[in-house]
């Protein structure tokens, strides 16, 4: 990824990010089990001072005690449950908090909650239309529609309790939780690093914010998810680490969607920077290698590069495929070894291949697992074709249709290969803008390459094709005279 891009998709560092909620671990009756630095710093006891009292204790107005009571006994806990209340600090003062609690499951089959409340005059507000990404930490602080899950590990970094979003985050189920460390539930560098900073996390006491966590997920399920998990110590009554809270929030539509706003930035900087057809359809395909696709072509009917009229709708005529040529050619592996069709070439397709069904439709075609096996589609279509997509893994496929004023220019193609998630609907629309910007720009070059080939032939028709006799020099008031040429020479007189 360029530099420019890394820099667009990265985080945007706010002081939100320096907020450390205060959490708390509740038993079934509501009785502080377990108690956070961060929560002595918001009302001032120590854990000492708040394990084994009753959390209620701390909520001063009434009708803040009355609901949550309620909401245990109506069961609405479970799952999580949100609100702005008023709390007691040690001092005596009353602060206004953001209060979230969350239902865990655990061995011994008792309930318990984890509380998480952080000042709300901390939290800065957010304008609804603000343009830079909100951190994880603020999603999580500032919503309550977010799903967020949970897991208490011990001393030893063993899960002793989860909550129900835990598992649907990370496609575990929970009693594969319970009882073992990250790393067993999901081996991995990723589970490794993240435990590392439990680790740290568990010696110093000092809050681990907003880690990145691509969730392992199992193979049955398509969509791979990144996470992005906060790691809290528990102290118990004595102050000694009992454990680690991890909460986890899942980011990958945000990350995502922020990534598609990046890569379209870089489209309208890096497409269409010039006139030329063949280089635009290049551009195209060196922006979506590798941001989209480990390989990807860009064919156009021959007419475009001349700048002639395209055919409403490319497809069999008498029974023949318009020629299309390879303008754009792009892979992660150098020489594009996995390209029929070398830059500049004609491409030849099938009447029955995906790809005439594009022309004829106008609509993208798109298959998120692609069967190469024998006996599938592409046994119809070349020897040769059906030997480069094996050989190269080629798992995964989008075509698309290259249209601009209601005429069909060509196709760009996507492909995964080495990147071993297949594309999904998200995957698609980002093909498909992208596509549509690069129509634009390559309407532009044909317009232009046609205007000025209409300009240079109407030059050369004004023009005359013989140059012809220079006429004499003549002052004013004189007359011309006949000129004689003789064997000696130019004779006569004006």
């Amino acid at each position: 990824m360029s530099s420019s891009t890394e820099t667009a998709v990265s985080e945007v560092p706010t002081a939100i990010e320096t907020v450390s909620p205060a959490i708390a671990l509740l038993d079934a009756q509501g009785t502080v089990v377990g108690w956070s630095q961060a929560a002595q710093q918001l009302v001032g006891y120590s854990a000492a001072e708040a394990v084994g009292q009753s959390a209620a204790v701390l909520l001063v107005a009434a009708d803040d005690r009355a609901k949550v009571s309620r909401a245990a006994q109506e069961s609405t806990l479970w799952g999580r449950w949100s609100d702005i209340a008023r709390v007691r600090h040690r001092d005596g003062r009353s602060i206004d908090v953001r209060l979230c609690v969350s239902a865990l499951s655990g061995q011994d089959g008792l309930d318990s909650w984890v509380v998480w409340a952080t000042d709300k005059a901390l939290l800065p507000a957010w304008p609804a239309g603000a343009t830079a990404p909100v951190p994880p930490l603020a999603t999580l602080l500032l919503t309550s529609r977010v799903p967020i899950g949970v897991v208490i590990g011990d001393t030893h970094l063993r899960c002793v309790r989860v909550n129900d979003t835990q598992g649907a985050l990370d496609g575990t189920p929970l009693p594969q939780w319970l009882g073992r460390r990250l790393t067993e539930v999901a081996p991995g560098t990723g589970s490794e690093s993240l435990e590392a900073i439990m680790h740290q996390v568990l010696e110093s006491g000092d809050s681990a914010m907003d880690v990145d966590y691509q969730a392992s997920l199992p193979a049955n399920v398509r969509n791979n998810r990144m996470l992005t998990v906060s790691v809290f110590r528990l102290d118990d009554a004595q102050g000694r680490a009992m454990g680690v809270c991890t909460v986890s929030v899942d980011v990958t539509e945000s990350r995502r969607a922020r990534e598609r706003l990046a890569i379209l930035g870089e489209a309208s900087r890096r497409i269409g920077t010039t006139l030329d057809v063949m280089r635009t359809a290049q551009e195209l395909a060196d922006l979506a290698v590798p941001f989209l696709a480990d390989y990807a072509t860009v064919d156009l009917a021959e007419s475009v590069p001349l700048g002639e009229e395209p055919l409403a709708h490319l497809g069999p005529q008498n029974g023949r495929i318009p020629v299309f040529r390879r303008a754009g050619l792009a892979s992660i592996h150098p020489g594009t070894p996995d390209s029929l069709f070398a830059r500049g070439e004609p491409v030849f397709v099938s009447p029955t291949s995906p790809f005439t069904s594009v022309l004829r439709s106008g609509k993208s075609h798109f298959v998120p697992i692609l069967d190469a096996s024998s006996g599938t589609w592409l046994d119809h279509h070349g020897a040769v074709r059906a030997e480069k997509i094996r050989k190269h893994a080629m798992h995964s496929l989008m075509v698309v249709p290259i249209h601009a004023r209601g005429v069909v220019l060509g196709v760009a193609v996507f492909v995964r290969t080495e990147d071993p998630r297949p594309f999904e609907e998200d995957d698609l629309l980002l093909a498909e803008e992208l596509v549509n910007w690069a129509a634009l720009a390559l309407d532009n070059a044909r317009q232009y390459v046609r205007e000025r080939s209409a300009a240079l032939a109407l030059q050369r028709l004004l023009h005359p094709h013989r140059p012809r006799a220079a006429l004499p020099l003549m002052w004013p008031g004189a007359t011309c005279r006949p000129t004689a040429i003789t064997a000696s020479g130019v004779t006569g007189s004006t």
